[in-house]
């Protein structure tokens, strides 16, 4: 991941605090700071679709935040302080979690629409749409995923053997 040349290439990031069930992303954070990037985390809004990518201000700030009731660690509902990143000067990559992927692109998430809904108010951003990639295990890659209308196709899964 840190040798890809997205990932080489972007000064502001967007990745997911993993869940247990997840690829591990600590590491990949820790090099986004040790590389001097800008690192963005989701925060999720219960009961509805809506999700914003805020700025932390190192690795160790991860220890901070709260844990949701899906056991996802995020900035609490009032912390003001922190930058959002459509707020600012957009994002140039977004590493995606999910649940199954298709070799066309296709993610199949965890139901609420979050990324997608997210990634819909990137492309209507003056910086438009970042670069996303999900971070997959192998055993996630599938022949199709569902999909709907509004899904926002990744740009690129990278999992072992890929």
């Amino acid at each position: 991941v840190t040798g890809h040349p997205k990932y080489q290439g972007s000064k502001r990031i967007a990745i997911f605090l993993s869940m247990p069930d997840e690829i591990q992303t600590e590491e990949i954070i820790k090099d986004i700071f040790k590389q001097g990037k800008e690192c963005f985390i989701p925060r999720y809004k219960p009961h509805s679709n809506h999700m914003d990518m805020l700025k932390l201000s190192s690795a160790e700030d991860i220890s901070s935040l709260t844990l949701t009731s899906w056991n996802i660690l995020q900035p609490s509902d009032d912390d003001s302080a922190r930058e959002e990143a459509l707020a600012g000067g957009g994002l140039d990559l977004i590493f995606m979690p999910g649940l199954g992927f298709d070799k066309k692109g296709n993610r199949l998430g965890r139901g609420k629409g979050y990324y997608d809904t997210y990634l819909e108010r990137c492309i209507n951003h003056p910086s438009g749409k970042p670069y996303t990639i999900a971070l997959a295990f192998r055993e996630q890659i599938c022949e199709s995923v569902p999909v709907a209308e509004n899904d926002v196709q990744v740009d690129e899964i990278l999992y072992e053997d890929s």
